[in-house]
């Protein structure tokens, strides 16, 4: 197997996260860490055992012992900072969302795919054992056709207007950092909405805190989405079918356990634990990406990364809710 030498920009905790499933990713060995402060660099990499800290993002992306790196940075810089490892010759796993708007996440991917590059999204969810369950249960109609998909992702934040989380500069807001979520989970199951009806409260810097999402699909198919930093929701996903439904347990992104539930009388739990905070799964399956030379993934393709984004974006536009960078 071919080994593949990582590096990650941005020592943050989501990376950390990553940076744990990755010591348990068959294949990947964990070389490099980039950040702009040398220091945060060095602790990280000794952390994990990475025999390379950079004091910059552009010194990662230039590494010649590296082959793919996962963008960890905020929001904000994940068009910059793909652009930049692109450039460098590497493949990128990057952070969702893929970027702040569709306008973006376009340039990434005709960069990527120019330098014959592969680039994912890092919607480490759909890979995780749950959700390929999921797929499997609604490819063999079990729970016959899916009619209808709920999911919701919420908790309570304490405010401040200089976290990513409230700041416009920064792609605030509950739509791209876990509406994101929930709007996935729609897409994977349903396809692209061809009707959208959303409202949301924003909040005192003028991101969204709370927002309810309805997407009407082909073949007239529903996805009710929610999501806020006001209040702690139940945070589960039910997916209906015409024969049955598919219920994914508190934490639904992370979960480990789902109840099958058949018109026919059959209740079945499944447990399905998950390896390395679930992030080794994603990996995993990026490295076979690069491994078979192909430029994407067809669990996470990137027109469908860029067909949520637009999205997004149609939402926003909804809410009048504008980014800086918009």
């Amino acid at each position: 197997m071919q080994t593949i030498r990582w590096g990650i920009l941005g020592p943050g905790s989501i990376a950390r996260q990553f940076a744990t499933g990755l010591q348990e990713a068959a294949g990947a060995e964990l070389v490099a860490v980039g950040s702009r402060d040398g220091e945060r660099a060095a602790a990280f990499a000794g952390e994990f055992g990475a025999p390379h800290a950079h004091g910059s993002y552009a010194t990662l992306a230039a590494d010649p012992d590296v082959d793919a790196i996962y963008i960890g940075s905020p929001h904000s810089g994940h068009e910059e900072h793909t652009l930049l490892c692109l450039r460098g010759g590497k493949h990128v796993l990057c952070e969702k969302p893929l970027a702040i708007n569709a306008r973006q996440a376009e340039r990434m991917i005709d960069t990527a795919r120019g330098a014959g590059l592969a680039l994912m999204e890092a919607v480490w969810t759909r890979f995780l054992p749950t959700l390929v369950r999921v797929r499997e249960l609604v490819a063999s109609g079990t729970i016959g056709e899916v009619r209808m998909v709920q999911a919701d992702f919420g908790f309570r934040a304490e405010f401040n207007p200089k976290s990513r989380l409230f700041a416009p500069e920064l792609g605030g807001g509950t739509l791209l950092d876990i509406g994101i979520y929930p709007l996935n989970l729609a897409f994977m199951l349903c396809g692209e909405p061809t009707e959208i009806h959303t409202t949301a409260n924003l909040g005192t810097t003028g991101v969204d805190e709370e927002a309810g999402i309805v997407l009407r699909h082909a073949g007239d198919r529903l996805s009710i989405l929610a999501s806020s930093f006001r209040v702690d929701s139940p945070r589960e996903a039910h997916i209906l079918g015409t024969e049955g439904r598919i219920t994914i347990g508190f934490p639904w992104w992370a979960g480990t356990r789902l109840r099958l539930q058949t018109r026919d009388g059959r209740d079945e739990v499944m447990d399905l634990p998950h390896r390395g905070w679930g992030y080794t799964h994603e990996a995993e399956a990026f490295m076979d990406v690069i491994r078979a030379g192909r430029l994407e993934s067809d669990v996470m393709p990137l027109d469908e990364s860029l067909a949520i984004m637009r999205t997004m974006d149609a939402i926003r536009e909804r809410w009048g809710l504008r980014y800086p960078v918009d």
